[in-house]
């Protein structure tokens, strides 16, 4: 049985109400909850989980510190293509709208590579707006292959796929697969999916699962925060950890909380989610899944990231650009949303050591590099 076969929106919004009648007990009994549950993680994200939230983010960093130590690694986005054939009403890239479409040549996802290689980053995630015709398996095949000759770790954030396309980007050397739910309130879903492959609510909802079973290590999920009730999405993204972790065990799971930015198209978010929320949302997925890797990317601004790479943060992007070929030539191809945090990553760097943390640009060596430090 699938996610999407098993995932039942009732049991989450059954657990959002009982958790609105939570007070500080509950949430005492829920920080001492293991593991912790389905409706004790609605309680340390509901308004007494709020009031208590001192208490609940002192136990989010300790368990942090304890996994992961005081470090934080650094990673940038490398944007392949902004052609795309669906029409999302929040994303910038959505088909339709006026801007200047770029998809990379092999050359050129070169060129951007060692851009980034110069500025310290050793860790990329490929991503793309969705064009089956641009963005095949075969060019993405080749763009890791190509990523991967400078950079020790590559990952990709695109279209969803079937199980012999994950297959064969990890042939080529892909080391993981994020991809967000964006929102699993499938009415929401429907209301803001208005053509376009991406309509497909369950097919993308599964397509961790397919790309575990093609032998990815690292399995990124999350919601786009803004779409929906905020607290619906957390607890099914919740619940689809719990799913991952036990029906894909052999890969690693991480969390990302996506708050919507501007972006061409001018769509204002419904739910919008204040920074008091996205830190609780941080903690209480700290404390329910201690191992996973929890991910902040330049969306927010860098006042708020330095102060949440204290409470469960373990990877935060850098010195990024969100257009195709944005590294060496800014400016020439649209973006798919606006950027808060714009510091170089040398400078998230030094902020990170002022803060008394340890970042860290490489994390990971192939087996060839192994063999070949081993020889030498």
């Amino acid at each position: 049985m699938t996610f999407s076969e098993s995932f039942q929106s009732g049991a989450i919004r059954s657990a959002i109400a009982r958790a609105d009648s939570a007070d500080a007990n509950s949430v005492r009994a829920s920080l001492a909850t293991a593991p912790i549950t389905l409706d004790s993680f609605a309680t340390l994200l509901s308004a007494a989980g709020r009031e208590a939230f001192a208490d609940i983010a002192g136990r989010a960093r300790q368990a942090t510190v304890e996994r992961f130590g005081r470090t934080m690694q650094l990673y940038a986005p490398l944007y392949l293509s902004n052609e795309c054939v669906c029409t999302c009403t929040y994303c910038g890239f959505s088909q339709g709208l006026d801007i200047r479409r770029k998809t990379l040549r092999l050359d050129e996802v070169a060129k951007e590579t060692d851009v980034l290689a110069r500025r310290g980053i050793r860790n990329v995630l490929l991503v793309s707006a969705e064009h089956p015709k641009r963005v095949g398996v075969e060019y993405v095949a080749a763009c890791i292959r190509q990523t991967k000759a400078t950079m020790p770790y590559v990952a990709l954030e695109i279209a969803a796929a079937e199980e012999p396309d994950y297959r064969a980007y990890a042939d080529a050397g892909c080391d993981g697969v994020v991809l967000y739910q964006e929102t699993y309130d499938e009415d929401v879903y429907a209301a803001h999916h208005l053509g376009g492959p991406k309509k497909r609510y369950a097919w993308r909802m599964d397509a961790l699962e397919r790309a575990s079973k093609a032998g990815m290590r690292h399995l990124g999920i999350g919601a786009l925060l803004g779409l929906a009730d905020w607290r619906f999405d957390a607890l099914a993204l919740f619940a689809h950890a719990r799913f991952l972790e036990r029906h894909c065990w052999r890969s690693q799971i991480n969390v990302s909380f996506p708050r919507i930015n501007s972006a061409e198209g001018g769509y204002v978010p419904s739910h919008p989610v204040d920074d008091a929320a996205l830190a609780q949302l941080v903690c209480a997925f700290r404390l329910a899944f201690p191992s996973a890797g929890i991910f902040l990317s330049t969306r927010e601004p860098a006042v708020l990231r330095g102060r949440l790479s204290t409470l469960g943060v373990t990877h935060m992007s850098a010195g990024s650009s969100t257009e195709p070929g944005g590294y060496e030539h800014p400016g020439d191809a649209g973006g798919q949303f606006d950027l808060e945090d714009m510091r170089a990553p040398q400078e998230v760097a030094n902020a990170l050591r002022a803060a008394g943390y340890d970042p860290v640009f490489k994390d990971w060596e192939s087996m060839t590099e192994t063999a070949a430090v081993s020889r030498a």
